[in-house]
């Protein structure tokens, strides 16, 4: 079965697991309000009114609206590098841009990504003190994407940012995800984005919303990278579709996050009683999970498309091998869709998955 069969047999559930469910022009078109105030180049309108909003949610003087990811992370970087007069950026071995930009940060900015610590653990202080040059920035993921949503403690954090301002470097939050890290920890968005310099928060993640983002920070950082966005071709003419569906989304989706981190335990703790799944990490420390798979790459992806086939329920998009061949990985985030399946009919489906 081809990428486009997969994604035909995806269309025609009526039941998703992950997330918000398939995305579908016509829900995204409905979270745009008809009348919308359009920007101008990024320029007022709807795109002035998300990015204060953004600046209040996190308690930031200042955001911009960027069309991805890839491009805020790497202006503030880059703005943050000249500011120190230094190149090198230290993040953890599964940061974005490590693993998913092609090398963009060097090949585009300049700059130099060093990678500290163990993949699989979240970054120590000890880590950080072994780096010996001195960095231009320090990025840290709130919550770490690849080890399954996991959050750090909050003074150890604290330390590692005390460790990058004793070395002059600036902080910067990849909070892609923070809104689900806030209710996994917590905190409101805007103390977890407290100790950092700039922040990155996504839309179409766990909000649903057209693709889309803003970078928050003090005012002076915040006008370098709308600098920088335009450089990076980010200023389109009309920035205000995806501007207002963020808009729309992010109250909505933000009030039903408790209620996904409690799905989400929920789920985690009903799989305990499947044999051959294993929840990382247990509990979810957010609306998010990886789930280990004790059971054959083709036998897992055959189980997908069978699953979607006979009971209308599509599971997972893709699946991930790791060291051992006999055990596969997948991402299991909570959302609109998952809310629609109950913990047992999760660990029904999560049985088929592995096999008898």
């Amino acid at each position: 079965m081809t990428d486009d069969d997969l994604a035909a047999l995806r269309d025609r559930c009526d039941r998703h697991l992950t997330g918000h469910g398939p995305v579908r022009a016509a829900d995204l078109l409905a979270s745009i309000p008809s009348d919308t105030a359009v920007d101008v180049y990024g320029d007022g309108g709807v795109v002035a009114a998300l990015e204060a909003e953004v600046a209040r949610l996190l308690g930031k003087p200042a955001a911009v609206f960027l069309p991805s990811g890839i491009m805020a992370q790497q202006a503030v970087l880059r703005v943050h590098a000249d500011r120190t007069g230094r190149r090198t950026v230290l993040f953890h071995p599964t940061c974005h841009l490590a693993i998913h930009e092609d090398g963009a940060l060097e090949r585009v900015q300049g700059l130099h990504g060093r990678t500290v610590g163990d993949p699989n653990r979240l970054i120590t202080l000890q880590d950080l003190e072994a780096v010996a040059e001195p960095p231009a920035a320090l990025l840290l993921e709130l919550p770490q994407r690849e080890l399954g949503g996991l959050l750090p403690d909050r003074d150890d954090l604290l330390e590692q940012v005390a460790w990058a301002r004793s070395r002059g470097a600036a902080v910067h939050c990849d909070g892609a995800r923070i809104w689900e890290a806030s209710v996994g920890s917590g905190r409101s968005p805007a103390e977890l984005a407290e100790p950092f310099d700039s922040v990155y928060v996504s839309f179409y993640k766990g909000i649903g919303a057209l693709a889309g983002c803003c970078l928050a920070g003090e005012e002076d950082v915040v006008a370098e990278v709308r600098e920088w966005r335009r450089r990076l071709g980010g200023t389109l003419y009309g920035l205000w579709p995806a501007a207002a569906s963020a808009l729309t989304l992010l109250p909505r989706r933000l009030a039903r996050m408790p209620e996904y981190l409690a799905h989400a335990r929920a789920i985690a703790e009903t799989l305990r009683d499947v044999e051959r799944v294993r929840v990382l990490p247990d509990p979810p420390q957010v609306p998010m999970m990886h789930l280990l798979l004790e059971a054959p790459h083709e036998q897992v992806r055959a189980a997908v498309r069978r699953i979607a086939a006979t009971r209308g329920i599509f599971t997972f998009r893709g699946v991930g091998t790791t060291q051992d061949p006999g055990v596969q990985r997948v991402e299991l985030s909570v959302g609109e869709a998952t809310m629609r399946l109950t913990a047992d009919e999760v660990a029904d489906v999560l049985r088929e998955l592995v096999g008898p």
